[in-house]
């Protein structure tokens, strides 16, 4: 695989690590970020020798969502113009990459280090089990920016929240704490920073524990439910 730009991935035994690694920019997403992510998931689901994915960031940040940086930093309204069609693909791609992610024969954990926002909580949501360290925050500024938040991302939170606060969280942007989404049992766990990294093993060895054949078989069917089923 050719040298990666935006991620770092790292595989012990069955257990790969996908690390979002652009702290400066608070992780944020373009396409070619996006891209570059959507290649490691297949990796991992392609690679026949992985059985858990991990997810989580370097910084201060899990994910901050689009990089709207890029547009604000345009020199003419012609690069503007053509710097927001390219944003435009991104939540294209981040659908793409969910599908493959709640699909693939693979369980999956999101340990959330921090920000967690727009399409970075969408891809929070497409993993099996998320664990966020504490004072995490969670929100998506689609609608308050004039984007309609739709596809599984949304499907999946509804079914989460339930419709009550997924309006509040979809159409309001309302800002939620991992604790608060501990509470709603949208996560699983939260903790301290500094355990972040040794819990994330704790979880991941559990699930490695079980009899894999039928926790896999068991995932798919649960998934089935909410995204449909698998079909390729």
């Amino acid at each position: 695989m050719s040298e990666l730009e935006y991620f770092l991935w790292e595989q012990d035994g069955p257990i790969a690590t996908i690390t979002f690694n652009r702290p400066e920019k608070r992780n944020g997403l373009d396409p070619s970020v996006m891209l570059e992510f959507e290649s490691l998931v297949h990796r991992a689901r392609d690679a026949g020798d992985v059985k858990i994915l991990v997810a989580t960031g370097k910084g201060p940040a899990f994910c901050a969502g689009a990089d709207l940086g890029l547009a604000r930093n345009a020199e003419s309204a012609e690069e503007r113009a053509r710097i927001q069609a390219d944003m435009n693909r991104v939540p294209r791609i981040i659908g793409r990459t969910f599908d493959a992610m709640v699909h693939m024969d693979i369980i999956s954990i999101a340990a959330v280090n921090g920000y967690a926002v727009g399409g970075g909580w969408s891809i929070a949501t497409g993993f099996d089990h998320v664990l966020a360290v504490e004072g995490a925050q969670f929100w998506l500024p689609e609608v308050e920016v004039g984007m309609p938040f739709r596809g599984l991302a949304n499907i999946n939170l509804t079914q989460r929240l339930g419709p009550v606060l997924a309006k509040e969280a979809m159409i309001l942007c309302r800002r939620f704490t991992a604790e608060e989404l501990l509470q709603y049992r949208v996560i699983n766990q939260v903790c301290a920073a500094g355990d972040l990294e040794a819990e994330t093993r704790r979880v991941a060895d559990a699930y490695l524990a079980m009899p894999w054949r039928a926790a896999i078989n068991t995932r798919r069917d649960i998934n089935a439910a909410i995204y449909g089923p698998q079909y390729y």
